[in-house]
């Protein structure tokens, strides 16, 4: 994609041009590894995010803040349902909306779909994640214990459109 291309989506999504946000291609695997490595504790492999590539019902899109990716959001839609599978954000981009940014992207592409709902598991230590998750209309509804391989429970959240 040329700075052209990426200019003209910028103005398509109204983003400044200094923000785009874009699906992830094979060639961004080798940044978006690590980033993911820089921002999980427990990251995904370089081979799990090309095998998202491949699955019809996954996209990763990728939000570039002057030409840097600052974030990434992972999601399967599948039978009216929207799972959000992993959302990272550059440690050098936190606390600058990244996240709310592409969580509002694809519940708005889902909404075109007429979803049912939108679910996720979130690290129960992670408040800055539950309070964005919240912002948006998420609510907890389960616990999933000894979910992450450290042991630490996940909060299971779920999103209903009205």
């Amino acid at each position: 994609m040329t700075a052209t291309d990426h200019n003209k989506n910028a103005a398509v999504d109204g983003l400044s041009a200094a923000e785009v946000i874009r699906s992830m291609t094979v060639d961004d695997l080798p940044q978006v590894h690590a980033l993911e490595c820089a921002a999980q504790s427990s990251p995904w492999s370089r081979e799990h995010f090309a095998e998202e590539l491949g699955k019809a019902y996954s996209r990763t899109d990728l939000c570039w803040r002057d030409g840097q990716l600052a974030g990434f959001i992972c999601t399967w839609l599948v039978a009216g349902e929207l799972q959000i599978q992993n959302v990272a954000t550059a440690p050098t981009f936190r606390r600058q909306g990244v996240a709310a940014r592409l969580l509002a992207v694809v519940l708005e592409r889902a909404a075109m779909t007429c979803f049912d709902a939108a679910w996720l598991e979130v690290r129960v230590s992670n408040t800055a994640a539950i309070s964005l998750y919240e912002r948006y209309g998420f609510q907890a509804v389960a616990c999933r214990s000894g979910y992450y391989a450290d042991g630490e429970d996940a909060l299971v959240m779920c999103y209903r459109p009205q």
